[in-house]
């Protein structure tokens, strides 16, 4: 039995297996920490064997994906000058094999495919963690709250936002029939309880500002090139206006009390200057890529102690940058940031300043998601997040594939003449 090609590499003809893959995907980024090994290994096999069924559609252009390239040689590279060797050699293969899977996913699948995929690996993440159930302490500010299956109330509280928007998009942009609000309605109505119950901040807050970025968007549907690009330098304006009123009037305090936080973003700020600080004993090049939170060194041990991490793993600065200038230094955090904001960029300018397009909408909300979480949280310097995934797929997908058709082989006609001198019908 021979099976095509396409419906396994083609976007157009490959939806479901991209729905399956994008599907397992989400399960192995949720658990994989829960069931080891097993959901890595499932998460590569969906995704690696498709570099050799057609090796020309991710050799093409190649070099456009040079920043990521760049990323992945120097977190290698960090080997040279870790404070443990082993484990950045490790974690620098595992974050490089990532970025291929996701590289291998925008050469393969739709965005339509991409968003139908993590819908349903949403709600079965979802529905095991509400199956577990569980509470868990947050060190951070004193609480109580719902972690299901997770250690965190912030991982239940992104799958919940995540599932929230892609809801939001399917049935905006994706949607071909009234089934799709019968589907979704489900997953959409168990993002929003669990997200509820997690009383995440970041995810809670985060998500009203990406929708209201996609709806303006999707509002520039019905206006000239012209205008898209006056309504963005203005909103641009009126953005950066907005942020430095908030700083000096204290109306950044207001926002912080309805959400329950306080100016130090409980305890947040405090760890930042602590990852500053670490950060000016290997400033350029840092500690080596994951060579900071290493069991048996004085200041991740001092600070497990200070946050009563008593499992002395599984904790991080709640801050991207700060904890890539620590592991990678300057060299490191600046290509990071340059992969983050071209990404968004990206699309985002696809829709200002060229022809309009659902797919950059969507794109461009969900990497804006993964931008505004990147400041209290990191989920895009590990491999095996969802949120690192979604943002090297965004960029890759900057880069149009070509029209990969089969060659047409003519066939050659016979010269001679048939007897009753009619000539044969063409081939």
């Amino acid at each position: 039995m021979k099976i095509p090609k396409s419906i396994l590499i083609d976007p157009d003809r490959n939806e479901t297996y991209g729905i399956f893959a994008v599907a397992v995907s989400m399960i192995a980024f949720a658990y994989s920490p829960n069931f080891g090994q097993i959901l890595i290994l499932t998460y590569y096999a969906v995704w690696l064997p498709l570099l050799f069924v057609d090796y020309r559609r991710f050799t093409w252009k190649l070099s456009s994906a040079w920043l990521p390239i760049l990323l992945a040689a120097y977190v290698c590279f960090s080997v040279f000058w870790s404070q443990a060797a082993g484990i950045s050699a490790r974690a620098a293969v595992q974050y490089s094999s990532h970025i291929v899977c996701a590289y291998v996913a925008a050469r393969t699948i739709s965005v339509r495919t991409l968003v139908v995929g993590s819908l349903i690996g949403i709600f079965f993440v979802l529905l095991y963690s509400l199956g577990v159930g569980g509470y868990a302490l947050d060190t951070l500010d004193g609480t109580v709250n719902f972690v299901g299956a997770f250690g965190s109330k912030n991982q239940i509280g992104f799958f919940s936002s995540l599932g929230i928007f892609f809801c939001f998009a399917f049935v905006v942009f994706y949607r071909r029939n009234w089934l799709g609000f019968v589907w979704t309605a489900p997953i959409m109505l168990l993002s929003v309880y669990m997200l509820a119950i997690a009383h995440s901040a970041t995810s809670v807050a985060s998500l009203p500002a990406v929708v209201g970025i996609v709806s303006l968007l999707t509002m520039t549907k019905v206006l000239s090139l012209r205008y898209r690009r006056v309504l963005f330098i203005v909103g641009a304006g009126a953005l950066a206006t907005g942020v430095v009123a908030a700083l000096n009037l204290g109306l950044l305090d207001v926002v912080l009390g309805i959400f329950g936080k306080d100016s130090t973003l409980t305890g947040r700020t405090y760890l930042w200057e602590q990852g500053w600080e670490a950060a000016q004993q290997h400033p350029l090049l840092g500690y080596g890529y994951a060579a900071y939170w290493v069991q048996g060194f004085a200041d991740p041990e001092r600070l497990w102690a200070e946050f009563y991490i008593s499992t002395r793993s599984g904790f991080h600065f709640h801050n991207t940058y700060v904890e890539t200038l620590v592991e990678i230094g300057f060299i490191g955090v600046t290509l990071l940031a340059l992969i983050i904001l071209r990404a968004f960029y990206g699309h985002l300018s696809k829709v200002v300043f060229g022809d309009w397009n659902a797919d950059s909408v969507v794109l461009a909300g969900a990497i804006g998601l993964m931008l505004i979480r990147s400041f209290f949280e990191v989920e895009m310097l590990g491999p095996y997040f969802m949120a690192s995934f979604i943002v090297y797929y965004g960029l890759f997908k900057l880069s149009p594939l070509p029209a990969f058709r089969r060659r047409r082989v003519a066939i050659p006609a016979e010269d001679e003449r048939p007897a009753n001198g009619r000539m044969p019908a063409p081939i």
